[in-house]
């Protein structure tokens, strides 16, 4: 299966937030691959990340290691500028990015556990980081195929929400899918064969999610490995006429 529909050769890809978790898979994954080109490897200390250098030495100039705070707009237009001196067109680019119940964010239970400041922090990561990070490479994604893919969940679906709690990531995913499907119309009149994806990866046996893993039905948590073949599968699937659309790790489409 081809990367991306439509891909004719070899393809440049950015992976924003690859420094553990699904990202590094990816990361490992696609370079695995003969029709990837290049990896841009995007995260706050990429240059210094054990796992990531050992992929830039297995890889020898095929990898290239970003220091970008995604939070930091002026950290994305220079990772932009950077990565535009090294390639005129991205193929694919997939945001890893989200946040649960670190960096002031909270899983909370109940509105008496709400605060500004974890709605903030998990607004700022979970749905705006992505999405100026597609605003900053837009340059890089005008030229046939591309895709743009961002990490969802499932929760961030409001039709499917019947348990409540967890107000912020809820509802930073929910605008997170908004804001895709928003940018998914936007970019088909800039390049008609742009693909813009908000993608569920299931419950996947991260640093995320560890702390809520003793409620996982067996068999249902999964590896970074696994998790990302998924996503590489459904990248290689869905094209532009799937566009702004939300998907899980199973192929199946997700209600918003």
């Amino acid at each position: 299966m081809k990367l991306i529909p439509g891909l004719a050769g070899q393809a440049n890809v950015l992976l924003c937030g690859a420094s553990q978790g699904i990202g590094l898979a990816l990361c490992t994954a696609l370079l695995a691959r003969d029709d990837v080109r290049q990896v841009w490897a995007v995260s706050r200390q990429a240059s210094s990340n054990d796992a990531l250098l050992a992929l830039a030495r297995q890889h020898a100039g095929r990898v290239a290691l970003v220091d970008c705070d995604a939070r930091d707009e002026q950290a994305l237009a220079a990772l932009a500028r950077q990565v535009g001196h090294g390639s005129e067109h991205l193929h694919l680019v997939v945001s890893t990015l989200g946040i649960l119940h670190q960096e002031a964010s909270k899983a909370e239970k109940s509105l008496a556990q709400l605060d500004l400041a974890g709605l903030q922090a998990s607004f700022t990561t979970n749905a705006f980081a992505p999405l100026l990070l597609l605003k900053h490479l837009l340059p890089l994604l005008r030229r046939q195929p591309a895709t743009f893919a961002a990490l969802s969940a499932r929760v961030g679906s409001i039709s499917d929400n019947r348990l409540g709690g967890w107000y912020s990531y809820r509802a930073s995913k929910a605008a997170l899918n908004q804001l895709l499907h928003t940018a998914s119309i936007e970019l088909k009149r800039l390049n008609p064969a742009a693909t813009v994806l908000a993608v569920h990866p299931g419950t996947t046996d991260t640093r995320l999610s560890r702390p809520f893993q003793g409620n996982v039905p067996a068999g249902k948590l999964f590896t970074p490995a696994f998790a990302a073949q998924c996503l590489i599968e459904l990248v290689g699937r869905l094209g532009p006429a799937e566009s702004g659309s939300f998907w899980g790790w199973d192929g199946q489409r997700i209600e918003w």
